[in-house]
């Protein structure tokens, strides 16, 4: 099958959303945005955090899975990832059969400015009394992961959303993708 989808990944707050969001308007209409997170939360009938503090965090992993299960079979999209995607290798060769996979990456000290903002309740995995350790943490465990399941690498911070989509593109160009 031809990849003619984009899958961003990386941690929280990297700005896969706000760049996903971005990018499907400059690759058309053809094109729909999707997040990991709003079809686990479709799935699931309730919020993350509702899964995380009655459920756990196992049963929303697995529902990752399924929401990835359900991307593979789609065509022309871009995805965001939530940010714990490649915790399951299964969640990654879904993605590599139809999309291309851009890790999106940001500074520590940017992630937690980022989160600061948008607020640290919504986030189950850093919403303790030391979120900044915890992101620490929590991207050093994940940074491998992150780095063999992409086929492509962008830095966010500083950029703007449009050099970032720009940069993307100009990766996408260079591949079969277009």
């Amino acid at each position: 099958m031809v990849k003619d989808s984009i899958a961003l990944i990386g941690f929280m707050a990297t700005g896969k959303s706000v760049v996903g969001k971005a990018l499907v308007k400059q690759l058309g209409r053809d094109y729909e945005f999707l997040e990991t997170d709003e079809i686990v939360i479709k799935l699931a009938g309730k919020t993350i955090p509702e899964i995380f503090s009655e459920e756990g965090e196992a049963v929303f992993r697995h529902y990752e899975i399924e929401a990835c299960r359900k991307i593979s079979k789609e065509r022309k999209i871009v995805v965001s990832c939530g940010g714990g995607i490649v915790l399951n290798q299964i969640n990654i060769d879904n993605l590599r059969k139809n999309c291309y996979i851009f890790l999106l990456e940001a500074s520590i000290q940017e992630i937690y400015k980022r989160v600061k903002k948008d607020g640290i309740k919504s986030r189950p995995l850093i919403d303790t009394i030391a979120p900044l350790e915890d992101i620490k943490e929590l991207l050093e465990d994940r940074q491998p992961l992150y780095y063999s399941a992409a086929d492509f690498k962008i830095k966010t911070t500083g950029k703007s959303i449009k050099r970032v989509v720009r940069n993307i593109i100009a990766k996408l160009d260079n591949s079969d993708f277009f």
